[in-house]
């Protein structure tokens, strides 16, 4: 890695915390500047523009995503859909504990403005989404095929899966409920949700 690329990366770094914590517009370059020791001459050779540091933000983080969780369900064998199921929901909480800063600017409002006007970040969003809806609705057909799953719509499901377990993100993020707190009891509503009849 050469110094230039570790710059890159350290503006990176600070950008992701300071958007996710101050918001984009409430974001200056001056304090970027300051925080990372970079010139602000430095910032603008590696990026056009602040708006250009968070698509870039964006994309590392979809890729970082898809990554990880390729990367964990592969390494993985389950005897069943449900067990299957338990086990995305378990790795969403942890990624999103994990990168707590990217998961904080997928579920602010300046991202998802963003997202509605501009394709660069909205098939960035959707890419990141569609990836991890994928993982919950696999699961259930998974599920269905042996029978751990009832006869339910299998997208439909898995977008009514992920919106409950990134509510729970969305209370541990803004310190509004401790998500862990929650796991058994949320295992168990989805166990039920989805248990054959």
């Amino acid at each position: 890695m050469t110094k230039m690329s570790k710059k890159k990366a350290a503006i990176l770094e600070a950008a992701t915390a300071l958007f996710a914590t101050k918001g984009f517009t409430d974001t200056h370059m001056s304090e970027l500047s300051s925080i990372t020791g970079a010139a602000e001459g430095t910032i603008f050779y590696h990026f056009k523009n602040k708006e250009h540091i968070l698509l870039t933000i964006l994309s590392a983080t979809k890729e970082s995503i898809v990554d990880e969780f390729n990367v964990h369900m592969d390494e993985r064998e389950f005897k069943t859909g449900m067990e299957m199921m338990d086990e995305v929901v378990a790795f969403y909480l942890l990624l999103a504990g994990r990168m707590e800063y990217q998961f904080l600017i997928l579920q602010s409002l300046f991202i998802h403005r963003l997202a509605a006007s501009k394709a660069e970040f909205r098939e960035n969003m959707e890419a990141i989404y569609n990836c991890l809806l994928t993982f919950f609705e696999q699961a259930i057909i998974t599920g269905q095929e042996d029978g751990s799953i009832g006869d339910v719509n299998p997208r439909k499901s898995a977008l009514i899966v992920l919106t409950m377990v990134d509510g729970l993100v969305r209370f541990k993020n803004f310190n509004l409920y401790d998500a862990g707190a929650m796991f058994n009891e949320f295992i168990e509503s989805v166990r039920r949700m989805l248990q054959p009849n």
